[in-house]
């Protein structure tokens, strides 16, 4: 699962912080598609999988056009980054207001120039519904809001792959999308290898 961080947060050493500040890259890797790849891909933690960005964000074939390597002011014209960009900005706005909605929180600015605003419970009561109102809370409800809100998202990153139409008709299976992704990852890497010799 995949937030937002403010850039004065210091990431502890088990979080996995990935220097991108664009709707792009972080729908294509909050998709269905990204998430199969590192299942298949990344290592365990005991009985929990665990993001290994060795293993699956250095070798996940993002979309043509829309790779890390390109800087998102480059690729903001292109529709497929624009629908992706819009699922993605929706789903974590949506999750956003039912973590911390403007009905239980006051939103106070921070004294220090440059940090977020602090986000404060309007009072017992609210603090107290907001403890239940975690991330983890919500994917394990799963309510039809969030469900579909990652579907738009999902169907926006096949679409930037050139398999929206299978998606749509319930042709990608789990197992088709991860072979496709292990073909195009085995076509990056010998094109990456005769440009090396």
């Amino acid at each position: 699962m995949f937030v937002w961080l403010h850039p004065t947060v210091q990431p502890h050493q088990t979080v996995i912080a990935i220097a991108r500040d664009d709707d792009t890259t972080f729908g294509i890797l909050h998709s269905r598609i990204h998430e199969l790849w590192a299942l298949r891909m990344g290592t365990s933690l005991e009985d929990r999988p665990r993001y290994t960005p060795s293993t699956t964000f250095e070798t996940f074939p993002f979309p043509e056009g829309l790779t890390p390597n390109i800087p998102a002011a480059d690729y903001a014209d292109d529709p497929r980054a624009q629908a992706i960009a819009a699922a993605a900005a929706r789903l974590n706005g949506l999750r956003e207001n039912w973590l911390n909605p403007p009905d239980l929180v006051d939103r106070v600015p921070e004294v220090v120039p440059g940090y977020p605003d602090r986000i404060l419970p309007k009072d017992e009561k609210a603090a107290a519904i907001l403890k239940t109102r975690t991330l983890t809370n919500l994917y394990n409800a799963r309510p039809a809001w969030l469900d579909h809100a990652h579907k738009a998202l999902d169907q926006a990153v096949a679409d930037s792959y050139g398999w929206g139409d299978d998606w749509r008709a319930g042709k990608l299976t789990d197992d088709e999308i991860l072979a496709r992704l292990f073909r195009l990852n085995q076509e990056r890497a010998a094109k990456q290898d005769k440009g090396k010799t």
